[in-house]
């Protein structure tokens, strides 16, 4: 149902680039069924897209905040979005 279906930026900081965050991401999103994608910012911060229903992405919001090994999460913002756009499924960006 559209109705249900949330959209949230997350930006990241810290240790968040070269350790496999987006990997890391990639995979919570499929445990999830969250849709959207993952980049790194040229600032050094990791930048997420994640929309789904509302349950789902707060669960993976949660999982995401601890990050794979060797990351060091000094301070997250997330953000409910307006993007009227549906993800069909969820990516790495380059």
């Amino acid at each position: 149902m559209v109705e249900n279906i949330k959209t949230y930026k997350v930006l990241l900081s810290g240790r968040v680039q070269g350790i496999g965050f987006r990997y890391f991401a990639e995979s919570v999103a499929g445990k999830y069924s969250v849709k959207g994608y993952v980049k790194n910012t040229p600032v050094g911060k990791v930048e997420i897209l994640c929309q789904g229903e509302e349950e789902e992405v707060g669960a993976f919001i949660d999982e995401v905040r601890k990050g794979p090994a060797f990351s060091v999460i000094t301070d997250i913002v997330n953000q409910e979005v307006i993007d009227n756009k549906i993800y069909n499924s969820f990516e790495i960006k380059y």
